[in-house]
């Protein structure tokens, strides 16, 4: 079972240091969430620092919300990305739902579901080396992954999933494993309705925190802020892991299931948890 790191974002400056010490342990990649209206770096900025601070894994946006963004400008960005970190980019892409962040981006949140399988479509075409059209040619630079970087989707809802089938390599699961392996038989069964070979790629994803009690509790309220949009941050951070048993258990429920990797998502700073983390696998 492959296992990766969600990094924490409110103190963007520590993330090098998350880094380095994960590229030298036994994970496999580093993920980073998305929003706008929010005190969080920018991921696709800041997963190319830290595509260039290691050598070995992967950078994951977890998830990036492309809808609040210009497909165009976005195959751009991604296929650079992916090209100078020599592959490891992963797409991981979501519709997001907060009034504000769409808002900001001049975006309109009830119309994201479309827009994002719009985007899909332009940005499937330039990462293949198709002209752009309407007079505008192909827009480089090509991916390091022919046809584009590795493309997860998140989401719940049947057309998030569907999306998986549709467009995507696989699919990003924030959800315990209680009721993750429904999402994962649903997101399978897409795949060979629309004729996909193989299987796609599962990635589950838990919260997280090993250390002393102020790390725990860093954690929790890093979280629990920035969930208070939902008026259940209380409830979803009593879900988060925080003994190394608790955390072998849930990786263990995962790859019974069938999923491919697990992501321990921290809200702490304190990067000494990679250590913890490392140390409890």
């Amino acid at each position: 079972m492959n296992v990766g790191l969600g990094l924490p974002i409110a103190d963007p400056v520590s993330l090098l240091e998350w880094a380095r010490r994960a590229d030298a342990g036994p994970f496999t990649t580093l993920g980073l969430l998305d929003r706008l209206v929010y005190d969080n770096p920018e991921p696709l900025v800041a997963l190319a620092v830290l595509a260039g601070a290691t050598t070995r894994v992967r950078v994951q946006t977890e998830v990036l919300l492309a809808p609040l963004r210009e497909p165009v400008l976005l195959a751009k960005q991604a296929a650079t990305l992916d090209r100078l970190s020599g592959g490891r980019l992963v797409l991981g892409l979501g519709v997001g739902g907060r009034d504000d962040d769409h808002l900001a981006s001049g975006t309109d949140v009830r119309t994201r579901g479309r827009r994002l399988d719009e985007q899909m479509a332009v940005m499937r075409r330039l990462w293949s080396g198709e002209p752009y059209g309407d007079g505008a040619g192909p827009v480089g630079p090509a991916p390091a992954r022919p046809g584009g970087p590795e493309v997860l989707f998140g989401g719940f809802r049947p057309a998030a999933l569907e999306r998986v089938a549709r467009w995507g390599d696989g699919f990003l699961a924030a959800a315990p494993p209680s009721w993750a392996g429904g999402l994962f038989d649903t997101v399978r069964e897409a795949w060979r309705r629309h004729g996909r070979e193989g299987e796609p790629r599962i990635v589950a994803q838990v919260n997280a925190a090993l250390g002393p009690q102020d790390v725990v509790d860093d954690a929790r309220a890093s979280m629990a802020a920035y969930y208070e949009f939902t008026g259940t941050a209380e409830r979803m951070v009593s879900g988060m892991l925080t003994t190394p048993g608790r955390i072998r258990e849930a990786i263990a429920r995962f790859e019974d299931l069938g999923a491919d990797e697990v992501v321990l998502y921290c809200y702490g700073r304190d990067p000494d948890q990679v250590d913890r983390f490392a140390e409890a696998l």
